[in-house]
């Protein structure tokens, strides 16, 4: 008897979770994805031209940025980084994106471990008083 999708879905994402650990929730979603993904196969093979899609992202705009990624809530991919270029694809700018699904107008759109590693860079780099220098001789210029 030939398997289910289902079944597939789960032993693929089995064997992906042997190799690398993932949590509960990043298990969740491999098996939606790879769901999906034989669905949208399985429909090919068949010749049926109607591309299968996951509903619409039902997660929490703020769990939407993990550690390792993050999802975007127009199309449920991933990324490390959303991007102005990606957004473009959906009509919204990143600050249409941040309101719309009310992000602060300083939250980075990136992954958390991304953002860490830029903050450290800069404070290594100290960027900080870089910065600070840089506003204080751009206002001495516009003062004389």
């Amino acid at each position: 008897m030939a398997k289910s999708i289902t079944e597939m879905a789960a032993e693929i994402v089995q064997a992906q979770a042997a190799h690398a650990s993932m949590t509960p929730e990043e298990m969740k979603d491999a098996l939606e994805k790879v769901f999906y993904s034989l669905l949208s196969l399985k429909s090919k093979e068949e010749g049926i031209e109607e591309t299968i899609e996951p509903a619409a992202v039902s997660l929490a705009p703020k769990k939407s940025i993990q550690r390792n990624k993050i999802i975007c809530m127009e199309c449920g991919k991933e990324f490390k980084q959303l991007t102005n270029r990606h957004l473009k694809d959906h009509g919204l700018t990143s600050r249409e994106y941040r309101k719309k699904y009310g992000f602060t107008a300083r939250q980075p759109l990136s992954a958390k471990e991304l953002t860490a590693r830029r903050r450290q860079s800069a404070l290594d780099r100290n960027m900080g008083e870089v910065l600070k220098k840089a506003r204080a001789k751009r206002g001495k210029k516009k003062a004389s």
